[in-house]
């Protein structure tokens, strides 16, 4: 246990093995402004190992430097990696390579086992591998297999080791999502393959875990004795930007719930485990998802909403429509908005509802839990309009906790008001925090599989998700609410916590 904590947490830990960390779709934008960056924040803490290289893979053809040039103008204009040290720079630049190709050859994987042999030998890498997909989905198939067959997905050496990370999203249904964990799984072996959620790489998600298993005063309240109910919001004020094409075949349904909502869910929810190690937390998940009360046609109608963007105001700027975004059909039906009431039926959760909450062009920009606690049983105070104690995670943009209780006001009355006690990670640590991608991609490096997803536990989020989907599919006239663009949604989502006597927490 002692030495699995000391692994966790890694980002501030030594340097990883040598290694080679291949990234297919290197010239994408995700690979651009989220992967290398997090790849120079882990060089900068010591944490990616003296001895590396990155070689980037796509369509675009490209040199060694010209890969170099490109990657270190986006680092300086669209990334998030913050300012660049000129020299620290160059020297991790020199650890770039290309290999250009296309994801559906087999001689482009010859062509690139060969680079890595040559790459192995230079730079003494002992073999060791890291294949990153930041592709779209659409190509991972052509990967998968064409890795397979160049010989690529085997430990190259003795001792080795050689893993792949798969962005989301992994499948669009289930039968989709069954089936390219056949094909990943004909390639690779389960404990190779690393499914990424960044969601999964923030520090309060992970803190969640430590507030609830490392302090006595919390896990004791942590069940419906004490629970009233529990919200998770993430909510964007963006919309759809330039992914109309994208978004028309997913929605957020697929886009969000399926993966990081249900991941935060699990979470929030999970039991003890046994140990802190990937197939301890990752057992005790999948059985949260597997609790989750399945989705009928009557539990559809009264218990999920959808909703579509609407032009509106954010702030003093005007914004247009879904319909009116590029890509989109003027008579979409696609939602931009779910909300959703879930219930755990199991021990410690029974009776107690989840409201899971998503969606674009929204009045805020926020990823939060909150819990409810009960009231007291017996309020001394009654007509003193006590709240209900509330315990918020801000997963994003500022992360930290707060827990609020009622306290008497100064002065001579009994005047009793609402108070806050809040965590930031920020005042507290400084701002030493790591992306959440750096943070996964460190963990992935010292095979530390805690915060990815697994196959069965992909599946069982689809199995939850797509009865909703026919659902929807099925009801080809019915309306799709619509919400002004800078609102909390339509008014069916808040008459959805209404009929339980609730309300939404809009922070």
């Amino acid at each position: 246990m002692a030495e699995e904590t000391a692994r966790r947490g890694s980002i501030y830990a030594g340097a990883a093995e040598p290694c080679a960390i291949i990234l297919f779709g290197a010239s994408g934008d995700l690979a651009k402004r989220k992967v290398i960056p997090a790849m120079y924040d882990l060089v900068q803490h010591n944490s990616l190992g003296e001895r590396y290289a990155i070689l980037g893979f796509a369509r675009t053809p490209m040199t060694d430097d010209s890969f170099r040039s490109t990657i270190a103008e986006a680092a300086t204009t669209i990334s998030e990696v913050g300012p660049i040290e000129p020299a620290k720079w160059d020297a991790f630049a020199s650890n770039l390579y290309y290999s250009p190709g296309d994801y559906a050859d087999p001689e482009s994987y010859t062509k690139l086992a060969k680079r890595l042999a040559e790459l192995d030998a230079e730079k003494k890498l002992n073999g060791n591998r890291l294949f990153y997909l930041s592709t779209p989905p659409e190509v991972y198939q052509d990967i998968v297999e064409n890795l397979g067959k160049a010989g690529l997905a085997k430990p190259s050496a003795p001792g080795s080791w050689t893993r792949i990370i798969i962005e989301k999203p992994f499948g669009r249904d289930l039968a989709s999502a069954k089936e390219l964990n056949k094909i990943v799984l004909n390639v690779f072996e389960e404990k190779q393959v690393y499914r990424i959620d960044h969601y999964l790489g923030k520090d309060t998600v992970q803190n969640l875990l430590v507030l609830r298993f490392g302090n006595g005063i919390f896990e004791p309240l942590w069940n419906r004795n004490y629970v009233d109910h529990v919200q998770i919001t993430a909510s964007e004020t963006l919309g759809v930007e330039r992914r109309g094409g994208f978004y028309e075949t997913a929605g957020a349904l697929r886009d969000m719930i399926q993966s990081h909502v249900l991941q935060l869910t699990s979470l929030v929810a999970v039991e003890p485990p046994a140990s802190f190690d990937a197939n301890a937390v990752r057992n005790e998940k999948l059985k949260v998802l597997q609790s989750i009360r399945p989705f009928n046609l009557e539990m559809v109608a009264q218990s999920v909403i959808r909703g579509q963007y609407s032009p509106g105001k954010l702030g003093d700027k005007a914004v247009e429509g879904y319909r009116d975004e590029p890509h989109v059909s003027p008579g979409s039906r696609t939602e931009t908005f779910v909300s959703m009431r879930v219930l755990i039926d199991n021990w410690r959760w029974a009776g107690v509802p989840f409201y899971l909450r998503t969606g674009k062009r929204l009045a805020k920009r926020t990823t939060e839990i909150m819990i409810q606690f009960k009231r007291a049983p017996h309020i001394v105070f009654r007509e003193k309009d006590v709240q209900a104690n509330r315990l918020v995670l801000n997963i994003q943009p500022a992360e930290g906790i707060c827990i609020s209780f009622g306290a008497k006001k100064p002065g001579t009355e009994m005047n009793i008001g609402n108070v806050a006690m809040d965590f930031n990670y920020i005042k507290a640590f400084g701002n030493g925090s790591r992306s959440a991608y750096a943070t996964l991609l460190n963990d992935c490096l010292r095979g530390d599989a805690t915060l990815f997803d697994r196959g069965d536990s992909v599946e069982a989020a689809w199995s939850l998700i797509e009865p909703i989907l026919d659902v929807w599919s099925a009801a080809k006239t019915a309306t799709v609410p619509e919400y002004p663009s800078g609102s909390w949604g339509p008014k069916e989502s808040d008459q959805l916590l209404e009929r339980d006597g609730r309300q939404w927490y809009n922070p």
